[in-house]
């Protein structure tokens, strides 16, 4: 399996921003645009975690579980139709829920937030 590497490591809140480990890696806190409305934090959030899937070689096709904090549920379908904008077709497997953030931002600030799980494929030999 090789060693796990942790990256973007927050001691203050005690997470690491992503983490590798063998065939997986494992995305924590994707969030962006935050402030901005849902459909802004999502493709926001989508782009933090694509950022770091390119920091060791993979984009958003290798993502194999997604889960997703919504403030507010009914906003699914809004997440939906960026999914389908981003996705095309290759989508993760995911859960969708609701919660209350204890954010800086308060009610207007974070509304979205994307944890997710990607495999790295390996080389045909």
């Amino acid at each position: 399996m090789g060693e796990i590497i942790r990256h973007d490591v927050n001691k203050d809140y005690a997470y690491s921003g992503f983490v590798e480990a063998g065939d997986f890696i494992f995305l924590s806190f994707c969030v962006g645009n935050v402030g901005g409305t849902v459909e802004e934090q999502v493709e926001g959030a989508l782009n933090d975690m694509r950022d770091r899937l390119g920091q060791v070689g993979l984009t958003l096709t290798d993502v194999v579980k997604m889960d997703i904090l919504l403030r507010d549920i009914w906003d699914i379908p809004v997440m939906e139709e960026v999914f389908k904008r981003r996705f095309q077709g290759k989508y993760p497997a995911r859960k969708t829920i609701s919660t209350e953030f204890a954010h800086i931002g308060g009610p207007d600030g974070l509304k979205v937030q994307i944890d997710g799980i990607a495999y790295r494929p390996r080389k045909a030999e």
